[in-house]
């Protein structure tokens, strides 16, 4: 076994790969950027070393660094972790010339996945089933979009060298193949490196089922289960779980001799994950291998006991698989949900900023939490936006998913928006609950999973309002404005702004049971008891515990309905001068602008694309608000913006 490895890699899974290594006795070495240099897996390693700049060009994908500083602290292995390099055969070979050892498969069978058309082609040899479509070397347009007619519509534009949902578009008409080839291949070529695309048949509902792979040196090949990973928006998992809900044995058994076939085709070692895509009568078609460790492997871990990084280590030092196959076996459910700090109710765009509050839910039985953010850390345009993985298990997925909303009720997050409620929604959704799964679950659902939030807006708007009336003992005496009025009862209007931008005012009248409030007209009686974070509203006959959070400005208030945001309107402060004006389009999220696609004083429609911004890695288009013309752009391609700024001036016809 080794002594001491580097992790080529950041955050969640640095601290994942630290924590087993920990463990075993293994000394660590993290390499980081200029942004991460006090992340928390800078602080759990052993010892940590500087890369360079926050971007993953100028840092994590800079092998050549990644393996100098390998060779001077005295690591005998690179462990990659997920992205980055992990998949990279360039990278693992570099390995194998300078005499460390890479903890992954070898440079062939990363060659042979990591292009999905030549995998294809290697698994249509091995008999294993595929979806048709058009795996070639021939990537012209003329050549692709005729490939596409061929096929027949709708069909799904793939990154060749992708993964992660990076590089995928799906088109519903030959009319739409043009432009959704060229944002496919921008997009490709920004995350991998290369814009080679695959095309093929879109399955229309779909599940997308993967099963875990491990091989060793010794000539063992075994697979640990299935997950079921359909829940996905942006072609990006959201919820992945173990066992697949409806899973026979025997298609297990078909499945995962499938994935072993796939496995030795290609002479793989390690971890591997052969995906599925999987039609509602059953068939199952090879989609791609990720030669790698996945995000998702917690849940498998939970099902069976084991620790997938472990094996990881045991393979690469030489060692044969711990298990045999019939050894292994699966128990209970586990659940994983990805919290991301994103914005559900804005397209998921991905949120930037400082976690100035980050109180996960607490982790024990049936609970695992795999982070790699703490308290006071920043979430930067740079990397991928997850706070953490939360896994969860019981004896059943009915348990299991009770369990899982529970926990996620528990998380408390200030600083930037999170997709929590969005994952209670869903999770509790009759669809989901039922597990009447696909890869479209979410938008078919889309009006459901994302109501109105005027109603559940209530309790909060009255429990601060309440609460601002009650001043804490800490404050100014000579900044608080009191409700004491001579020979009158205390009264007060507040006025608070909801995270869809509605002003809601306030009204409360003291009397000696409590207060009477006014909400938008219409009448309640309450009190707000208790001090602190931890409150008791007592709302027209009703008990709702509340925790209350000041964040400067902002009420931040958890409620039985979830997470509210609540700026306090302040009727004495100062207006700036606002010369902006509804023409200016801003931008959402920071980022890069990726390409300008209007001409300025060319009339457009309604919907038109405008812009392209891309933001870790993502493209993001920016569309006109009606019919008109773009009378200026602020910004060229190739330039970055920050969160809020002016994009360009549109003028409406």
């Amino acid at each position: 076994m080794f002594s001491k490895i580097l992790i080529a890699n950041r955050g969640e899974i640095a601290c994942r790969v630290i924590r087993t290594c920990k463990r075993l006795g293994i000394r660590t070495v993290a390499v980081h950027s200029d942004a991460d240099r006090d992340a928390l897996f800078v602080r759990d390693a052993d010892e940590a070393w500087r890369l360079g700049p926050a971007p993953a060009a100028d840092s994590y994908l800079r092998g050549d660094l990644i393996l100098d500083i390998a060779r001077r602290s005295g690591a005998q292995a690179i462990h990659p972790g997920y992205g980055f390099l992990s998949e990279n055969a360039g990278f693992a070979a570099a390995c194998a010339e300078a005499g460390i050892v890479f903890i992954g498969p070898p440079v062939e069978a990363i060659a042979a996945m990591g292009s999905k058309s030549a995998a294809k082609r290697l698994m249509e040899a091995a008999s294993v089933p595929l979806v048709p479509g058009y795996h070639g070397d021939a990537q012209d347009s003329a050549t692709l979009h005729a490939r596409a007619d061929d096929i027949g519509y709708p069909v799904l534009i793939k990154a060749s060298a992708g993964g992660g949902g990076k590089g995928m578009r799906i088109v519903g008409a030959s009319g739409e193949f043009d432009d959704a080839l060229a944002s496919c291949r921008r997009e490709a070529a920004a995350s991998f490196g290369d814009d080679r695309v695959l095309i093929e048949r879109y399955l229309q509902r779909p599940r997308h089922i993967e099963m875990q792979v491990f091989a060793d040196t010794h000539g063992h090949c075994v697979h640990l289960f299935e997950r079921d990973c359909s829940v996905q928006r942006r072609h990006q998992k959201v919820l992945e779980e173990a066992p697949a809900p409806g899973m026979s044995d025997e298609r297990r058994r078909e499945m995962g001799e499938a994935a072993c076939n796939a496995a030795r085709a290609v002479g793989y070692v390690g971890a591997g994950t052969v995906e599925f895509i999987v039609e509602p009568d059953g068939r199952f078609h090879f989609m791609e291998m990720n030669t790698r460790l996945q995000v998702e492997h917690p849940v498998t871990e939970m099902i069976t006991g084991l620790d997938l990084v472990e094996w990881q280590l045991r393979v690469a030092a030489g060692e044969p698989l711990p298990c045999a196959q019939s050894a292994l076996t699966l128990h209970g459910h586990a659940i994983e949900a990805r919290v991301y700090a994103e914005d559900p109710e804005r397209g998921f765009l991905p949120a930037t900023g400082q976690l100035r509050r980050l109180s996960p839910p607490q982790a024990g039985t049936g609970v695992r939490i795999d982070s790699g953010v703490a308290e006071g850390d920043s979430i930067t345009p740079f990397y991928d936006p997850m706070i953490a993985k939360l896994i969860v298990w019981a004896e059943d997925r009915d348990a299991a998913l009770a369990r899982l909303d529970r926990a996620l009720a528990d998380w408390r997050v200030v600083g930037v928006a999170t997709n929590i409620d969005f994952l209670r929604r869903l999770i509790t959704h009759p669809a989901f609950a039922g597990a009447d799964l696909d890869t479209g679950l979410i938008e078919r659902h889309h009006d459901a999973l994302f109501p109105s939030t005027t109603a559940a807006a209530d309790v909060a708007l009255l429990a601060a309002a309440l609460a601002e009336c009650q001043p804490g003992s800490g404050q100014d005496a000579w900044k608080v404005r009191p409700d004491w009025r001579l020979n009158q009862p205390g009264q007060r209007t507040l006025r608070f702004v909801t995270a869809d931008g509605r002003e809601h005012a306030v009204h409360v009248r003291h009397d000696n049971d409590g207060a009477q409030l006014t909400l938008d007209d219409i009448p309640h009686c309450g009190m707000l008891a208790g001090e602190g974070e931890q409150r008791v509203l007592h709302i027209d006959g009703h008990r709702v515990p509340v925790t209350l959070i000041r964040d400067g400005e902002q009420y931040i208030v958890y409620g039985p309905q979830g997470r509210q945001a609540l700026r306090r309107v302040d009727p004495l402060a100062v207006i700036a001068d606002d010369t902006q004006t509804e023409s200016h389009l801003r931008a959402p999220m920071p980022g890069r602008v990726v390409a300008v696609l209007a001409k300025t004083g060319r009339p457009v429609e309604k919907g038109a694309p405008l812009m392209i911004l891309e933001a870790m890695k993502m493209e993001h288009t920016i569309t006109a608000p009606s019919s008109g013309s773009v009378s200026e752009f602020y910004f060229a391609a190739g330039e970055q913006v920050g969160e809020g700024a002016d994009l360009l001036d549109f003028v409406a016809a």
